[in-house]
């Protein structure tokens, strides 16, 4: 299959790098692989496993109860965030003194903010039975103020506010990758390109289940989600002054490279209903030669030579398919 050129983007003013507050917010929040190997949870004596089971389960648990409630991928996205940042700065294991909140009052709560932040609000009530039904595996199950889960759910959710905000040190600003991603898609006059925004598209909602949101950026996320999307629509994106489309967009190669590498890991552990891989099986770059000649979205002048790329470890991850049954203790 050919490549498809874009061409370059004229009359139009440079992606400006994001403002210094804006990335110094978010730049707190990011950790290194060695730190994620040390949160809370895991200094405390939880397998490194488990800890990522219960944040898939929490991710899922945001997911399922936020499409119930039909709210947009973008505040689901900013939940997930807020519950991957708590589990930084908190246990979900129980020590002598302290009791953790159980994985899914923490998601819940989680999900209560964004709605708020997002500004897609729900009533208290329709965000309760939601809770109830995916807890327990019951998406009919009744629910009104009449039973015992309506008001455990209810005052959990409340109190828990609290604790969560103080954890996040009341810094609710999160740059969701959607936008940012729609923007660099607008840049190149690909906007309408059905294949490469749908394509981009399931790479954010999929990056939800995994710990990027506290590896990376946004921009750098959103970044990798144009990579993966142009490799699947064969389409090369254009140069600027000798420049590649992701100095350009002012984000690293190599970081988004991991990126996609460790999104991988979760597509070729996940298959699809039918059995078959996952059309983004193919992102991951195992060595030089196959990343110069088959992975390539920069379109170069032809007095412009291919530079040497470095192939970064993929970063080892998984995803769980499922959320646990069961009530929430005390």
């Amino acid at each position: 299959m050919v490549s498809t050129a874009i061409p370059r983007p004229t009359g139009r003013e440079p992606p400006r790098p994001p403002p210094p507050a804006v990335e110094q917010a978010e730049k707190q929040w990011i950790f290194s692989d060695d730190e994620l190997l040390q949160t809370p949870s895991i200094m405390d004596g939880m397998p490194v496993e488990e800890e990522q089971t219960l944040r898939r389960k929490g991710t899922n648990f945001i997911l399922q109860v936020g499409m119930m409630l039909k709210l947009p991928q973008t505040t689901l996205s900013t939940a997930a965030v807020f519950f991957n940042r708590y589990l930084m700065r908190n246990s979900l294991k129980a020590r002598a003194g302290y009791k953790p909140l159980h994985h899914y009052q923490i998601a819940a709560t989680a999900l209560f903010l964004a709605t708020k932040v997002e500004e897609n609000c729900r009533k208290m009530r329709e965000l309760v039975v939601a809770c109830v039904r995916v807890a327990l595996k019951d998406p009919n199950k009744l629910v009104d103020e009449q039973t015992k889960d309506f008001w455990k759910w209810r005052d959990t959710i409340l109190y828990s506010e609290d604790v969560v905000l103080e954890s996040l040190c009341f810094d609710l600003s999160v740059e969701p990758p959607y936008q940012t991603m729609y923007n660099m898609l607008k840049y190149y006059g690909l906007e309408h390109n059905k294949k490469l925004r749908n394509a981009s598209w399931a790479f954010l909602s999929d990056s939800c289940l995994t710990q990027l949101c506290l590896l990376y950026k946004s921009r750098t996320i959103a970044a990798a989600s144009l990579y993966a999307a142009a490799r699947l629509a064969d389409i090369e994106l254009p140069e600027e002054d000798g420049k590649p489309w992701w100095e350009i967009q002012h984000i690293k190669l190599r970081d988004i490279r991991r990126a996609c590498n460790l999104m991988v890991n979760m597509y070729e552990e996940s298959p699809n209903k039918d059995g078959e891989a996952s059309i983004y099986v193919g992102l991951r770059t195992p060595d030089e030669w196959f990343e110069r000649r088959q992975s390539l979205t920069r379109q170069q002048t032809p007095d412009q030579p291919s530079e040497p790329m470095q192939v970064d470890q993929p970063v080892a991850n998984g995803v769980d398919d499922g959320s646990e049954e069961g009530e929430l203790d005390g």
